[in-house]
């Protein structure tokens, strides 16, 4: 809602005697003499050119100027109302797995093959955003962990979704690095990053909750994997959470751990590596049983959807904030006119339309 206001008000105070005196002017205007003469008779019937036209309206050239500059001191200004948002949110970890089984490509999007982890991003997206039947979360926090075989904190927990977003975009499955003979060259690199440790993300999403002021604390598991890397073990990070009122959903990806792994090699030729395990169904349970979330199995883009809908529906907190206004200035619209005027008039007085005294 946009509001106008005079900062300093009682400045417009001062345009009453000034309009008293243009009023003034009006009334009393006469013409004072320049040069005495004997009869003037002859002069009556003389045209009034345009310069003579144009001198009668000097005097209000300096009175406008002075509104003007009156108006300025006022400071009149333009802006959002200072108001208050009362909202309902929750604050949300993400923690995505993007192992190497992320590749298989056992879901589809819109009819067409896609990857586990385009899917997880889409719907993810969808979640945060609104679309396709999911509302949105404009009220909570979310923030965002990625990891395979170590978690990476992608994005802090924010208000600002689309930042959020653009971040999730660049989440990407770890690919193999060729050299010119065509043997791999981050072999060991690529190896950690393929793995899966479940608990040190788990762990990390919680730490990044700990302090946050919210009545829900929650983190979303998202893994097609086995828990085989890492330090920290899952059910130690669940009882973690647990300790810290933080709820964890756990969320199965994929339809079956026979699903091989799309690979590119150098020449650009497309071939599979050999499936990796199915995820451990009953740790991602015994994680959210411990923490009093809920686990999900999500075989398609429709069940991960569902999940998500379901999830939109967790408990509530009221939060209030406040918007202050932030208000634009206005006054240069009003004093640069004004002192143009005033400056014009005195050059004008000044010069063509000076009288004789």
């Amino acid at each position: 809602m946009m509001g106008f206001r005079f900062l300093h008000p009682w400045w417009l105070l001062l345009l009453v005697p000034i309009v008293a005196a243009g009023i003034w002017l009006m009334l009393h205007r006469r013409r004072s003499a320049a040069v005495l003469y004997s009869s003037t008779a002859l002069l009556q019937d003389l045209p009034i050119t345009l310069a003579q036209q144009i001198k009668r309206f000097l005097p209000w050239l300096f009175l406008v100027g002075l509104m003007l500059l009156t108006v300025a001191l006022a400071r009149p200004q333009r802006g959002k109302e200072e108001f208050r948002v009362r909202a309902e949110g929750i604050a949300i970890e993400m923690v995505a797995d993007r192992s190497g089984s992320m590749r298989a490509e056992d879901f589809q999007i819109e009819g067409k093959p896609a990857t586990r982890l385009a899917v997880v991003k889409k719907v993810f997206h969808d979640f945060v955003a609104g679309d396709n039947h999911l509302p949105g979360r404009p009220d909570d926090q979310i923030g965002l962990v990625a990891f395979g075989g170590f978690p990476e904190a992608k994005c802090p927990l924010t208000f600002d979704h689309e930042a959020l977003l653009k971040v999730l975009e660049d989440v990407k499955t770890p690919e193999a690095i060729f050299d010119s003979a065509g043997r791999v060259v981050n072999m060991r690199l690529l190896g950690e990053e393929s793995a899966t440790a479940i608990g040190d993300a788990l762990a990390l999403a919680a730490e990044r909750l700990k302090d946050v002021k919210a009545k829900s604390k929650v983190i979303i598991l998202l893994s097609d994997g086995r828990s085989n890397a890492g330090v920290v073990q899952p059910l130690e990070a669940a009882e973690a959470a647990k300790a810290l009122g933080i709820k964890i959903y756990t969320i199965g990806i994929g339809t079956s751990g026979d699903e091989p792994v799309p690979i590119t090699d150098p020449l650009g030729q497309r071939g599979f590596l050999p499936p990796g395990d199915r995820f451990d169904e009953g740790t991602l349970q015994a994680i959210a049983q411990t923490t009093g979330g809920k686990y999900f199995s999500a075989e398609n883009t429709a069940a991960l959807r569902k999940v998500y809908a379901d999830i939109d529906r967790l408990e509530k907190t009221t939060s209030e904030g406040r918007m202050y206004t932030q208000y634009r200035e206005f006054f240069p619209f009003a004093l640069f006119p004004g002192l143009g005027l005033i400056v014009l008039e005195l050059i004008f007085a000044s010069t063509r339309f000076r009288s004789l005294p």
